[in-house]
């Protein structure tokens, strides 16, 4: 008998934590859907091409050309960088996609993303210093830069 009521109690207290679980959901910040893992936002490699602005010198070299890195999964979610390239200089490196799902992802990268965009212009390759306190965006940052960079054969 005294196992029977035991064994009722266990069973109540696992119904009413199952109930919980359903009730309230443990990941509630979301504000993207969740993407499976190695899904990229854009896809891999040379996305376009264009002419140079009216003006400029109409040299092959003057083609613009938009590049996307490969989409890196990390531990708080995907990287994915897009350069634009014209011969063989960086003229604009964008982070087309990074961890913002919680309120920390937010502000964390609302600071480490300017920082590694503008050290991929100066330093025109992916030999960047990693953000301080970012240091898992920092990494997939510059691992789809660097695919990005193989894709327009630059190094």
């Amino acid at each position: 008998m005294r196992q029977a009521r035991r064994n009722a109690k266990a069973l109540g207290g696992t119904a009413v934590v199952l109930g919980l679980l359903l009730l309230y959901p443990t990941s509630t910040n979301r504000t993207q859907p969740h993407r499976r893992p190695g899904t990229a936002l854009a896809p891999a490699g040379v996305v376009a091409a264009s002419p140079a602005p009216a003006g400029s010198p109409a040299a092959p070299a003057s083609t613009v050309v938009t590049v996307n890195g490969t989409s890196v999964d990390t531990r708080y979610g995907p990287v994915q960088v897009q350069l634009r390239v014209r011969g063989t200089k960086l003229l604009e490196a964008v982070a087309i996609d990074y961890p913002q799902s919680g309120s920390r992802d937010r502000e964390i990268n609302s600071q480490a993303i300017p920082v590694l965009e503008r050290e991929t212009l100066t330093a025109q390759s992916a030999n960047i210093d990693a953000v301080s306190g970012a240091t898992f965006t920092s990494e997939g940052y510059r691992r789809s830069l660097q695919a990005a960079l193989d894709a327009a054969h630059l190094h």
